[in-house]
């Protein structure tokens, strides 16, 4: 860096020594940046560490296919809590009042697995596409959409 313009010789260096440091490295400022850095790392890994409920399902979609007018609408997803605490799901709601969830009414305990019942008015004809909304204790993504599908024939 040049100041020989603007300052005389020793007023550069005394400059130098000052504020720009450069004969010696600063350790009070690189201890205090490594510890940052290790707390953060302890922090995030402790945070990874612990994760909660978490809702693992064995298909998000269910599809109906081609079902007779008038048929059984009930069909069933299943989930495991893979987390490390239990899993409540507060509200099952769907896309529509011609479907009907039912959750579970208690908590979900870890590695166990659970149900939610779907009821599809198959009294309605044509094609359907219907989502079912979860709403869970799971930090990350308390929200979880599930899918159902299919034709329902007319009647004959």
């Amino acid at each position: 860096m040049r100041l020989n313009g603007f300052l005389n010789v020793k007023t550069q260096k005394s400059f130098k020594r000052k504020f720009l440091n450069l004969t010696q490295p600063n350790y009070s400022i690189m201890k205090k940046l490594l510890l940052f850095f290790v707390f953060t790392l302890g922090t995030l890994s402790y945070t990874i560490a612990q994760t909660g409920p978490q809702i693992t399902f064995e298909s998000d979609t269910i599809d109906y296919g081609t079902v007779e007018n008038g048929s059984d609408g009930q069909r069933v997803f299943t989930f495991t809590n893979t987390g490390d605490a239990d899993l409540l799901i507060t509200d099952a709601k769907s896309s529509c009042g011609c479907t009907i969830p039912k959750k579970p009414e208690g908590p979900v305990a870890p590695g166990e697995k659970g149900e939610i019942a779907v009821k599809y008015d198959t009294n309605r004809q044509g094609p359907f596409r219907k989502t079912i909304t979860l709403t869970t204790n799971v930090e990350a993504s308390p929200m979880v959409a599930l899918k159902i599908k299919g034709t329902v024939l007319p009647k004959s």
